[in-house]
């Protein structure tokens, strides 16, 4: 060490001192240890789905660890086979998909056309879709439920797609808006001078510019509707119910299948958690052009 660090390292504080050695090995130990109790919850789901209903009335998962022999397979096939939670998943899949991308079309049109386009009222019109990010989406299902049920979509898989892309729109016209609004006004101006229509420029320059704000709020949008049972309990067909809903059904049903429902609830958790690691890159790129921004 030179003399010159041992003086530097002499004027700094006592705080100062213990914010850098933080900052090395023992700041990473802790966000591991951090990272580790996070999964917990989900090794522990995963362990109980692999085993038998009465290991699992009898004991916490953690025997397995000093007892290997009690993981099976056997409650999976037992989910495979429940006609019930099986057509959940497709059910979730034809509600999360399309209310994904319904919210990402809409979204990045009126984020373009708010950030870039002048007509009238646009400032205004922009608060009031700002203002609708505060209202709960309690105070709506009456009325929603009401007006579904005069149109004829109540209880059924449009209808609760509509629902979700009614309420995830505000949030997503208000990001792609702030995320579109920061582009160069030069590059959008040399498009436009090279002969680029507005669809033009919007397909070419501004989407492509937009990937990682996009894919931020497509995995967001997609974990919120995947997850959701509020909504899919309320407007979802009875008959052929969302995995949230099928899930309560059968804790509803039959008290003894815990097998199924530790299986069921891992299965439906990864697929959100699929679709964030496989996007995660574009995720984490959004969040950085954001706050950079």
């Amino acid at each position: 060490m030179t003399t010159l660090d041992t003086a530097v390292r002499a004027r700094q504080s006592l705080p100062a001192r213990i914010a850098a050695r933080l900052g090395g090995g023992v700041m990473r130990a802790f966000l591991v240890v951090v990272g580790l109790f996070w999964l917990t919850p989900t090794v522990g789901l995963l362990l109980s789905s692999l085993r038998d209903k009465r290991d699992i009335a009898a004991s916490g998962w953690w025997k397995v660890f000093s007892h290997p022999a009690q993981l099976t397979t056997d409650s999976y096939s037992n989910l495979f086979h429940n006609d019930t939670v099986m057509e959940s998943l497709g059910t979730t899949a034809l509600i999360t998909v399309p209310a994904t991308a319904l919210v990402i079309l809409i979204g990045a049109f009126a984020g373009y056309a708010f950030a870039w386009l002048d007509f009238p009222g646009r400032d205004w019109w922009f608060m009031a879709v700002v203002g609708l990010l505060v209202v709960p989406v309690q105070v709506a299902l009456i009325p929603v439920a009401k007006l579904f049920n005069t149109l004829g979509i109540f209880e059924s898989t449009p209808g609760v797609v509509l629902f979700h892309t009614a309420f995830g729109l505000p949030f997503a016209v208000f990001l792609l808006r702030n995320f579109f609004a920061e582009i160069p006004r030069e590059l959008l101006e040399a498009a436009r001078l090279d002969g680029a229509g507005e669809l033009r420029l919007f397909l070419r320059v501004v989407l492509p510019l937009g990937g990682p704000a996009i894919a931020s709020l497509g995995i967001f949008q997609f974990l919120w509707v995947w997850n959701d049972m509020l909504i899919a309990l309320i407007f979802a067909d009875s008959g052929h119910p969302p995995v949230t809903v099928a899930l309560q059904q059968q804790v509803r049903q039959f008290g003894d299948n815990i097998d199924v429902l530790a299986s069921g609830a891992f299965l439906s958790m990864a697929v959100p958690l699929a679709v964030f690691f496989a996007f995660q890159r574009q995720f984490v790129s959004g969040v950085m052009a954001g706050a950079v921004k």
